[in-house]
């Protein structure tokens, strides 16, 4: 008799093929493809392993990897939201956590409840693991956009202080990535990809 955890776990591993198809509307550096989730997520898990040390606190990079790669598994049934989305708030949803019980759920209940527990951990951002995920999730698609030529910036209008205003999240764990963040930011301006 095959073990029902096994047959639970490969059909959570099937519904997941599904974030591939989630388009963002960042696009692929220096490129005209759109990226999509799953795509987003294993940059996020790299950029955290690369990135780790610039952390101002010691960190748990297996649960920070586990938070990214696990975050937006909820957009299969809730969508990507936009982060400069004027007309929905970016933040987690009742649809998110829905989402999230339906598709984590598939799992054997103990590896659910972990699941549930760790994307929580990242909505909630108060952790140092879930500040340093949430900083690798916000710098992804600003080197995206000044890659691009201003990218999502420019295609959307979005101005200089809503963008700090966003990107702010990462001197949450990192000061020296803020500091970077901040330059490629300036320096944008200066280039005129993003407006002031």
């Amino acid at each position: 008799m095959m073990d029902e955890d096994l047959l639970k776990q490969i059909e959570f591993i099937k519904e997941i093929d599904k974030i591939k198809y989630i388009q963002r509307r960042t696009k692929l550096f220096n490129s005209d493809r759109n990226e999509n989730d799953a795509e987003h997520s294993w940059h996020l898990a790299m950029m955290a392993i690369v990135l780790s040390k610039h952390s101002d606190v010691k960190i748990d990079l297996l649960k920070v990897i586990k938070m990214v790669l696990i975050h937006d598994i909820v957009e299969i049934d809730a969508g990507d939201t936009f982060i400069y989305d004027q007309n929905k708030d970016h933040e987690n949803t009742e649809e998110e956590l829905k989402a999230a019980k339906r598709i984590f759920g598939i799992l054997p209940e103990k590896q659910a409840a972990e699941f549930i527990e760790i994307w929580t951990e990242f909505e909630d951002g108060l952790s140092n693991e879930a500040k340093f995920a949430k900083s690798m999730d916000r710098l992804e698609p600003l080197l995206q956009n000044t890659s691009n030529k201003g990218g999502t910036w420019k295609e959307y209008g979005v101005k200089y202080q809503t963008v700090c205003n966003k990107k702010k999240v990462i001197e949450n764990a990192s000061t020296k990535l803020w500091d970077y963040a901040k330059t490629l930011i300036e320096n944008s301006v200066r280039k005129g990809i993003l407006k002031k």
